[in-house]
């Protein structure tokens, strides 16, 4: 998204808690435009360092207008099945991906409402829409949680909230629901996975990156409280 947007003139800061991913980015982006880009590590399930994400922000640009919440935090024990699902690992779960998705709209909405506006966006899933489809993971060590379903439809749900909360006054809040992302997955899976979709089967980031472009743009301004789905027909 960030390669996107600083391939169109936009400036960018971005994020990450992880140093070594965050140095690796912004040396990619800096060869693009080195005016255009700066970094900040940060825990976005931390409320101190969002305040400070804020502040850079700010401190960069003077005000900002655009926000992505793309950040996929996992606990030690994410994914450990239905079965054997525990208290703590709900709670940690929970708050960490769909909590933390509620305290960066609150840090940044204040911070718009400053400026006179912005776009916020968010990123759901295809999971976030409609039940897995269970027998793309059969054979294989991959498998949706149903804790991954309820954070996506959740963040859906926000996005909508957020969007009527904040009328007329000039802040939209929309949502990108993705279909799987290449990432190495087994060629079982990716084989079963193309034969429920059109065209291209698994995306790469350039596809969610073209949809985040549109929502920051001018040509997108009358839409607002909507969950944008880019799944090559997955979900059909």
């Amino acid at each position: 998204v960030a390669k996107k947007l600083i391939n169109s003139n936009y400036c960018c800061l971005i994020a990450d808690i992880n140093k070594d991913h965050l140095e690796q980015s912004y040396l990619e982006l800096e060869k693009i435009n080195p005016t255009h880009i700066q970094k900040i590590v940060c825990d976005v399930t931390s409320s101190n360092d969002l305040d400070k994400l804020i502040l850079k922000a700010e401190e960069m640009f003077g005000k900002f207008n655009g926000a992505i919440h793309c950040a996929y935090p996992k606990p030690e024990k994410w994914g450990l099945g239905f079965e054997e699902l525990t208290e703590l690992a709900l709670k940690d779960s929970l708050f960490m991906q769909l909590g933390c998705s509620i305290l960066f709209s609150q840090k940044i909405i204040e911070s718009f409402k400053k400026f006179g506006g912005g776009d916020l966006i968010h990123l759901s899933s295809i999971q976030g829409i409609q039940a897995p489809k269970f027998e793309h993971y059969e054979g294989t060590n991959m498998e949706s949680p149903i804790e991954y379903t309820a954070i996506k439809s959740g963040i859906i749900a926000i996005t909508k909230w957020l969007a009527k909360k904040y009328k007329r006054m000039n802040i939209r809040v929309n949502c990108i629901s993705p279909g799987g992302i290449l990432d190495n997955q087994p060629e079982i899976f990716l084989d079963r996975y193309r034969e429920s979709c059109t065209n291209i089967g698994m995306l790469n980031p350039s596809h969610v990156a073209d949809a985040a472009h549109f929502l920051f743009s001018e040509r997108s301004k009358a839409i607002n409280g909507q969950n944008i789905i880019v799944d090559d027909g997955w979900s059909l």
